[in-house]
């Protein structure tokens, strides 16, 4: 419909304007969204694997989570993605790294060109720059989660192992962490009653609630910015 693909239009306006692609001047910008293809995903799915080809996605809506799995099934989180960021990039520069995307909610994507974005980071030196500079974001992000590993509050390590929980529970239509309290307590390095504390603030900010099968993620992308990357 008109209407539908108007509103669609001015979202990823603004989604642009707030994105690494705004440093850009316009014509240039205007190149690498010339030939994108727009895809909805729903929330669970994982893309971007490491048997997928070079791929980048610029994210219109969602909260997105990127991990690496050890060949035993292990995941351990090094990035969560939100509106206005790029996706993939690196993979095109360096080739698949080791690393998945799965979408915590549904989310909606711009799927670049891989050959403009080749043509232009080689051809225009101020591409070329943007890119190297949001390569270098990454690196910080991962950076980032080692660090919440070793150096993060408790409250930033609960709100992590809480989101990293409920990516891989996928249970129904709703993000929902199983595990007791005790068992969170166990996994972050504390003790149950200050684990419930915490728990007990989340909720009365309406972040999570807790049910007997475990902790729903009512707000999973405030709760992404209690963690150790947004609190920076």
């Amino acid at each position: 419909m008109p209407s539908d693909a108007s509103d669609f239009t001015e979202q990823v306006k603004q989604t642009v304007a707030k994105s690494p692609l705004s440093e850009l001047p316009s014509a240039l910008t205007e190149q690498l969204l010339a030939d994108v293809q727009r895809i909805d995903v729903p929330r669970y799915t994982t893309i971007f694997n490491t048997q997928d080809h070079q791929r980048c996605a610029l994210i219109i809506s969602g909260v997105i989570r990127m991990y690496m799995s050890s060949p035993d099934g292990r995941q351990v989180t090094v990035r969560y993605a939100r509106s206005a960021e790029l996706i993939g990039l690196p993979s095109i520069i360096g080739g698949p790294p080791p690393v998945s995307a799965q979408m915590l909610t549904d989310s909606r994507l711009l799927l670049l060109n891989v050959k403009t974005i080749i043509r232009l980071g080689q051809t225009e030196p101020h591409v070329g720059w943007v890119f190297a500079r949001e390569v270098t974001r990454r690196l910080y992000d991962t950076l980032d989660a080692l660090a919440v590993t070793t150096f993060g509050t408790l409250r930033q390590r609960i709100a992590s192992h809480l989101l990293d929980l409920a990516a891989a529970s996928r249970q129904g239509p709703i993000l929902v962490a199983t595990i007791s309290q005790q068992e969170l307590a166990d996994a972050v390095g504390s003790v149950r009653p200050v684990v419930a504390r915490i728990l007990r603030d989340f909720r009365t900010r309406g972040l999570i609630e807790t049910k007997k099968e475990g902790i729903t993620l009512l707000d999973p992308e405030t709760l992404v910015a209690e963690t150790w990357t947004e609190s920076l």
